[in-house]
């Protein structure tokens, strides 16, 4: 079952369940797609376009959570990461900062990626490899942190 198959039968349960932070986030979910449908690109909705739809409304979601903490508005924050965790569950799995690191090594080896030079060649493997499966910024700090 694809992602639109999925987020429309979450929504009707979310509806039978008066659910509705989770309702809301579904709905905005199927906003992205059918936005991304509308938007006269002629394709299908791949899985690449799901991760990266669903990775995007995750980051939307993580600074939102940061800058409502910083104004010391934790009932707002506390809203966010009830709608990150709903759309994370549409995610793949999301791998510990400990495997990313092991994963970005062993990449490292096979692109013979050892200093700080190498990074133009690294970044964009790793982040094409685990796409959705890890932060860019947590991406980043571990392949900088290998190169050095």
């Amino acid at each position: 079952m694809g992602l639109k198959e999925q987020i429309n039968n979450d929504l009707k349960a979310a509806m039978k369940a008066k659910d509705k932070i989770r309702l809301e986030t579904i709905r905005s979910i199927r906003a992205l797609i059918l936005e991304f449908e509308k938007s006269g690109k002629d394709k299908e909705l791949t899985q690449t376009d799901e991760i990266n739809l669903l990775s995007s409304a995750a980051k939307k979601r993580k600074e939102s959570i940061e800058q409502f903490r910083n104004a010391n508005r934790l009932d707002l924050a506390e809203k966010e990461e009830k709608e990150l965790k709903i759309i994370q569950s549409y995610l793949p799995a999301q791998l510990s900062e400990d495997e990313l690191f092991e994963k970005i090594k062993e990449l490292a080896e096979q692109l013979d990626a050892k200093t700080k030079q190498d990074f133009p060649k690294l970044m964009p493997a790793a982040i094409k490899a685990f796409k959705g499966q890890a932060d860019g910024g947590t991406i980043k700090k571990i392949v900088e942190k290998i190169l050095t």
